[in-house]
């Protein structure tokens, strides 16, 4: 596997003076291409700053992030958007689906961003959204509507999907489903899957777990035999 993903010694510092404090700091790790990594730690570990700095939404106070070899804490705000419209795609816990427009065209509207190899329709097919395209998002269950987000997250063909509490806010069963789409997505389609959670039994599907305390990388580690969906005990 070639190495995608390189954090060197990166912080995210707020505030200054006495009211300075780390979201994150000293991080360190790097994610290979194809990887199904799992990102797990408590409420306030600093998870979602991570997921925002490795997305472009934000950027470090320190240290280096490295995409295919090319740092991009050099970007400028042009640059970063670019970057996220040719590399990312994201997965919220609240889908952000647009209400007016049917599930195919929450799909399309990426595809004046970023041309695709498929159609819309053809990724909502592969998952298992064929029959709801052409519905609203008021007319679909919390796990249509995530496969959905999923759906336009991938309609770009991004380099990684980065997903903040995708499961968050369904049921155990619906969140299994979704889990299974986007490790399907891992293995069958190369892509690299990030998962910000922290329920840690997803970590038992994942390749490589990052566990986050305080802002600082914890410990890391490769599970060498990953549990497939339905192996693990929900």
């Amino acid at each position: 596997m070639r190495e995608l993903i390189r954090f060197k010694n990166v912080s995210k510092q707020y505030g200054e003076g006495d009211k300075k404090f780390y979201a994150l700091h000293n991080v360190n790790f790097e994610i290979n291409q194809g990887e199904y990594v799992v990102i797990l730690g408590p409420s306030g570990a600093g998870k979602s700053t991570l997921l925002n700095l490795l997305g472009g939404m934000d950027q470090a106070s320190s240290g280096e992030i490295l995409v295919e070899g090319t740092n991009i804490e050099g970007y400028n705000d042009a640059q970063l958007t670019e970057f996220r419209a040719n590399n990312v795609g994201f997965v919220f816990q609240f889908y952000n689906l647009i209400p007016t427009l049917t599930a195919l065209e929450n799909v399309s509207i990426t595809k004046d961003i970023k041309k695709s190899k498929r159609t819309s329709e053809a990724i909502l097919e592969s998952v298992h959204l064929e029959r709801q395209m052409h519905q609203f998002p008021a007319e679909l269950s919390g796990g249509e509507q995530q496969r959905v987000s999923i759906a336009r997250a991938i309609r770009k063909d991004p380099l990684m999907l980065l997903c903040d509490e995708p499961t968050g806010a369904l049921d155990s069963k619906t969140g299994v489903d979704i889990l299974k789409v986007l490790h399907n997505l891992c293995k069958e389609e190369n892509k690299t899957v990030i998962i910000v959670t922290h329920n840690a039994t997803i970590a038992q599907t994942a390749d490589r777990v990052i566990y986050l305390k305080n802002g600082e990388i914890e410990k890391m580690t490769l599970n060498e035999q990953p549990l497939m969906i339905d192996e693990v005990e929900w």
